[in-house]
């Protein structure tokens, strides 16, 4: 069953346990997540459904590039990381 994991600064702001689901895309995975905690979707994605400019996803180590349909597959052992870029000097 995939995991999907968030970068402790976005747990700062907000509850972001781990989440595991038998989803099969990563947009899926992302609703299992928001279905527990519906606010953590608006510091994931923005209002047309696409990635955050500041959020990066890795599945399985590799990074995602496609930001918009989300519709990568996942292994039964995937894990899936979501962080949120750190800006600032």
């Amino acid at each position: 069953m995939p995991t999907i994991q968030f970068t402790p600064q976005l747990r700062r702001f907000i509850a972001v346990p781990e989440v595991r689901s038998e989803a099969r895309t990563l947009r899926s995975a992302l609703e299992d997540a928001f279905a527990g905690n519906p606010l953590l979707r608006g510091y994931v994605l923005d209002d047309q459904g696409a990635l955050r400019a500041n959020v990066v996803v890795f599945i399985d180590g590799e990074r995602c590039h496609e930001r918009v349909r989300l519709d990568q597959a996942l292994q039964p052992a995937s894990t899936v990381y979501v962080l949120q870029a750190l800006s600032g000097g």
